[in-house]
């Protein structure tokens, strides 16, 4: 069995859980008999599914493969991965909703999980007695209850409807409720899998806030899957990557993210757009833009006040009469964050070849990981819209800044320190 440190409350060893794929039984015996029939007979199945995948009989498949995780009190840890990458079966594993093949896990407290919208609620029960249901779940006394309900009626801002069968709520009320419940009852940990994207942006806004301020004041632990990096990156402190069933990485939610998302031209301090690691089509309709370079550097790690210095290099398709630029800059979620803009700085006829050294001022980024976008736009005449006329992914580049805050910079406060 397994043995908890004293703040660690979920551990798991060499955790697995097996599938069989494949339609296991059809539903009565009478077509069960049918494709029996049919294969001794060498003959297609004939209540197999147009279209279905044919399985041999055995043939499994791992959901999750070898997970070893420690998870501790107070941690706010993110689960993030493609689709089938395992995540949701982690969370069923853990939340006790289905045993594992293999592996063990120990737990230390009761634990709250949202894996769909609805959980353990009874739809012909009303919203205030499924608030009671969900108490006795958890192992709380009705009294208990009552000192929370006006709580959690108020979060869920479901009051005009609390005396209504749940069954008759939309999908965005059972979540408020779900979440309601789940954040004010006594557990000591929250599972969530990705059931917030159901809600509106002021109420996952608000969700968010609630896990932080549990973690932080109440010691509670968060295990929350999403593919939202940008709640992921808001809420959690630590973050684990999945694919095919197994863990790939355990730690940092920038380092997390950029895993997850991948990393075009990450390490690199020039670049080739001929490149076959360049993947993005470019537009190339007036200017074919050919090379990208931090001019007179040999790494992508820019210190302090240091300025970004670039060059770009491109041939003209057309002729030019003013040509505009716009440098975007992004962050690990691919959000602009802010840009730099250089009106007509240039004029150029066609097949001409032409470099251009910028160098902007990024003093104002807290430390962090930072991708880069290359916009040239221009406009016929001054009566025109501006068109854009190159758009490229860019160079990433990494800012290291001293932190003389007594608290180190948090990445939900934002990139940009005023």
């Amino acid at each position: 069995m397994l043995e908890l440190d004293k703040n660690c409350v979920i551990k798991t060893e060499h955790l697995q859980k097996e599938y069989r794929l494949g339609v296991i039984g059809t539903g009565t015996l009478r077509h069960d008999i049918q494709s029996w029939v049919a294969k001794k007979r060498g003959k297609e199945d004939p209540n197999r599914r147009i279209g279905a995948m044919e399985y041999e009989k055995g043939d499994t498949f791992l959901a999750i493969d070898d997970v070893n995780i420690e998870i501790q009190r107070g941690e706010r840890v993110g689960i993030i991965g493609a689709n089938g990458a395992g995540k949701s079966t982690l969370l069923k594993l853990l939340s006790r909703i289905t045993s594992p093949t293999d592996g063990e896990i120990a737990y230390r407290g009761r634990i709250a999980s949202m894996l769909e919208v609805g959980t353990g609620f009874h739809g012909e029960l009303t919203g205030r007695e499924n608030v009671y249901l969900n108490g006795a779940i958890l192992g709380m006394s009705r009294a208990e209850v009552d000192k929370k309900i006006d709580r959690i009626i108020e979060f869920s801002e479901c009051e005009k409807f609390i005396d209504t069968p749940v069954k008759r709520y939309s999908s965005g009320m059972f979540v408020k409720l779900a979440f309601s419940v789940a954040a004010h009852l006594d557990a000591e940990i929250m599972i969530m899998d990705e059931v917030l994207a159901v809600g509106d942006m002021k109420f996952q806004k608000k969700c968010i806030n609630k896990m932080r301020e549990l973690a932080v004041d109440e010691n509670r632990t968060v295990l929350y899957v999403s593919h939202n990096m940008s709640t992921i990156q808001d809420l959690c402190s630590r973050c684990i990557v999945l694919e095919h069933g197994k863990k790939v990485f355990d730690g940092d939610v920038d380092e997390a993210i950029k895993l997850y998302m991948g990393g075009e031209n990450d390490e690199f301090f020039s670049f080739e757009y001929n490149d076959e690691r360049y993947k993005n089509p470019v537009r190339r309709r007036a200017v074919d833009l050919k090379n990208v370079k931090y001019f007179g550097r040999t790494t992508n790690l820019f210190y302090d006040k240091e300025p970004l210095n670039i060059e770009l290099t491109w041939e003209n398709l057309e002729d030019i009469p003013s040509l505009s630029f716009r440098l975007e800059i992004q962050d690990a979620r691919r959000m602009p964050i802010t840009s730099f803009v250089v009106e007509d700085f240039y004029s150029g006829k066609k097949g001409e070849r032409h470099s251009e050294q910028f160098g902007f001022d990024i003093s104002k980024l807290v430390r962090g990981r930072y991708f880069t976008r290359y916009v040239f736009y221009s406009r016929p005449n001054e009566n025109a819209a501006f068109e854009d006329i190159e758009d490229a992914a860019g160079l990433i580049f990494r800012h290291q800044t001293a932190d003389n805050l007594k608290r180190q910079w948090q990445r939900s406060w934002g990139s940009v320190r005023l």
